[in-house]
Formats: structure tokens, C-alpha cells, sequence
């Protein structure tokens, strides 16, 4: 029979295609699905059979391993227990998103060794893995629906162009797959970029849909300084730390966001606003510029995106949790015994003076604690 095949574009109720895709799935069948990069043929891992009859159809070579497709870059923490630094950031900045990340497959406690033997052959042949959030609504809310991940490959055959869109997937497949949804041309038409990461090194494996130049910005480490305003506190904790960070870096204050993003944003702040007059005149007795900050409010990108998230005061810290509860681990106060930094605004020169004294001696312990 010929694959059933679902026009997202007109479908009445895209739940129910979503269900009719899981019960699909679950009962061993193959479906392809629509992504942002090209079609992908997908079997669930939790059948062996299912994902043997997905190596067979795509004429899959030995050793060639499936991408795992999983929900969230927090969910990648269970198969990779130990996944580095790097890896953990460019999962965050690139997911949902047209990159693969290729990382080690040792850790024991790896949900990996909970699959069945023959899936974690397909998956992970040579003690690597490689995982993906692809970023399509319709398969993220599979996902989210399946008690394990997706076994994930190109909805095409070996050696013939990516299946750009519906009419490619049943060209190539035929009656030798059970579903097919349609959502039109994929976006970007072209495959995902494939990114080895050993350690803190990455090695791009497959060119695709991001380029070079950015994933080696995605891959820079992010300090985050968060305050309330975003007008004195965080703004001279943001001068000061790229100052410090250009001498460990040996660079030029101008250079440092080349090595490291540093940032500062505040929990009430509005977009657009100028830094207190007092607080730049005390970094200009120092030396130091803030005359062009311009004020931003704390959003979710940036939080996803920050590898450290330093606040003033315990609040932040806690609106923070309490709004992005996976960012907990990653943000801390900026004072290491705890203790608040008072916000000097209204306060004469002296408060700032005292405020930005306080402030530069805890970022000094805290780069301390960075892995440049």
C-alpha cells in the first residue's frame, strides 16, 4: 500500500495528526517527517525492528550511524551524562535548530545502554552519538508525546539528493513506508551541519545550513551581569570583566567579545536606556568607558545563551530560577559569600565609588572560576 500522507497545511486539527504520527510510530511504523532542514525518515528506538527495517529502506551502511532526534537540549544531559562545556553551550544556543552535535557515548549511566542492543548499534557503533532538536513544531510535539527519542535519518536514499520536500520522500520510498506528513518545501533545503565535539574542541564533520564563521561564534563562552536596572551595577561589572578578561586573553578590551560574550542586562530594565551619570564618571576616573551603554531587559535568549549568569542580589538570582528553572545551575550570586551588592542609584559619588570597588574585587575571584 501507499504511504498515508497528511497535508499539514490543511489539516483541520494538527493535534491529531500529531497523535496519528505517535500511535504510528509506536506500532513499529516508519514516518517521515517534515523539518527545517530537509525530510527526515524516523522510526522510535524502543522498537528494534522498526528501526532495523529504517537501516534497510535507506540502504544504510555498517558503521553509518542514525541521529538520535530528542526533545530538549536539557533532555541530551541522559544520554550524554557527561557532556562537556562546549557541547552543553552549543546544544542550548543551536536547539531546536539544523545542528547536529557528535559526542562521546561512554558514560555508563547513558540512557543510550538502556535501548535495545540493536538500536544502540545503529545509533552508536563506535561509542559516539549524535543528537538533534529539530526545529519543527509538529516533530517536537512527537517528541514530547513518545516515551523515548526518535531514530532519525534523511528521508532519501543513499547517494540521491536530500527530499526537499513530500513528492521527494514518496519518489524515493514509496509503498516502503507508512506515513508521510506534508508541510511544503522544507526551509532551508539543505542538510543539517554535523559538529564533532571532543572535550572543549568541536570539528565541523559535515558542512550544512550553519556556517563556520557562526558556529565559532555560538561556541564562545557568555558571561552574563545581571542587575535590576541595568544602568549601574551590571554595566560597570560588564566594563570591568571584559577589562579583566583582556588581560588573561592578552588582547584589546575591543577583541575580548572575539574569545568571550560578555553582556549585562537587567530584571526591570527597559530596552534603549543610558547608564547612571555617576556610574560613568566612576569608571571614567578609572579609566574606563560606559558612555555608549544602552539599557536591555533580561530575556530568555540571553539567559539560554549565557554559560554563567553572575546577579547583584539573591532576588535576581531566585527570579531568575523561578522564570528559566534550567539556568539554576549556571547562575549564582556575584559575590561568593553571598552577600548583596546594594544598588547605589540616588547615592552620592562616593556609593558608587564603593559599589564599583566591590564589585570589580568579586569579578577578580570569580574569572578566576572560568574555564578560558
Amino acid at each position: 500500500m501507499p504511504p498515508v500522507v497528511i497535508d499539514l497545511r490543511s489539516a483541520e486539527d494538527v493535534r491529531d495528526v500529531v497523535h496519528r504520527a505517535v500511535q504510528a510510530l509506536v506500532e513499529g511504523q516508519l514516518v517521515a517527517f517534515p523539518t527545517e532542514t530537509v525530510y527526515g525518515l524516523a522510526a522510535s528506538v524502543l522498537d528494534a525492528r522498526a528501526v532495523a527495517r529504517l537501516l534497510e529502506v535507506k540502504g544504510r551502511l555498517a558503521g553509518h550511524p542514525l541521529t538520535l532526534a530528542i526533545k530538549s537540549a536539557d533532555e541530551a544531559r541522559d544520554y550524554v551524562p557527561d557532556m562537556s562545556q562546549l557541547a552543553q553551550r552549543l546544544a542550548r544556543r543551536c536547539w531546536p535548530g539544523p545542528v547536529t552535535l557528535v559526542v562521546d557515548d561512554f558514560h555508563a549511566e547513558s540512557l543510550v545502554r538502556r535501548l535495545p542492543t540493536e538500536v544502540q548499534q545503529a545509533v552508536s557503533p563506535e561509542r559516539t552519538v549524535g543528537l538533534r532538536v529539530p526545529g519543527h513544531q509538529v516533530v517536537l510535539d512527537v517528541l514530547r508525546m513518545l516515551a523515548g527519542p526518535l531514530a532519525l535519518s534523511s528521508a532519501n536514499r543513499r547517494g540521491q539528493p536530500e527530499a526537499i520536500n513530500a513528492q521527494d520522500v514518496i519518489d524515493a520510498f514509496g509503498q516502503q513506508i507508512e506515513m508521510v506528513l506534508d508541510d511544503g518545501p522544507c526551509r532551508f533545503g539543505q542538510p543539517s551541519s554535523v559538529v564533532r565535539v571532543t572535550d572543549n574542541q568541536y570539528e565541523i564533520l559535515r558542512h550544512g545550513v550553519v556556517s563556520e564563521k557562526t558556529l565559532r561564534r555560538l561556541s564562545s563562552m557568555m558571561v552574563l551581569l545581571v542587575c535590576t536596572g541595568n544602568t549601574c551595577r551590571s554595566p560597570m561589572a560588564e566594563v570591568f570583566c571584559r577589562e579583566m578578561l583582556s588581560r588573561r586573553l592578552g588582547c584589546s578590551i575591543d577583541e575580548v567579545d572575539q574569545r568571550v560574550i560578555v553582556a549585562s542586562a537587567g530584571t526591570a530594565a527597559v530596552m534603549g536606556g543610558r547608564a547612571s551619570a555617576l556610574a560613568v564618571q566612576t569608571l571614567s576616573e578609572k579609566g574606563l568607558d560606559l558612555s555608549d551603554h544602552q539599557t536591555q531587559p533580561l530575556s530568555e535568549s540571553l539567559v539560554r545563551h549565557a554559560d554563567v549568569i553572575y546577579t547583584m542580589i539573591q532576588s535576581h538570582r531566585e527570579a531568575i530560577v523561578a522564570k528559566w528553572p534550567g539556568a539554576a545551575e549556571r547562575t549564582r550570586l556575584l559575590s561568593a559569600d553571598g552577600s548583596d551588592i546594594a544598588d547605589p542609584i540616588g547615592g552620592p559619588l562616593e556609593r558608587y565609588q564603593r559599589c564599583a570597588a566591590q564589585i570589580r574585587a568579586e569579578l577578580k575571584n570569580r574569572l578566576d572560576e572560568l574555564e578560558l
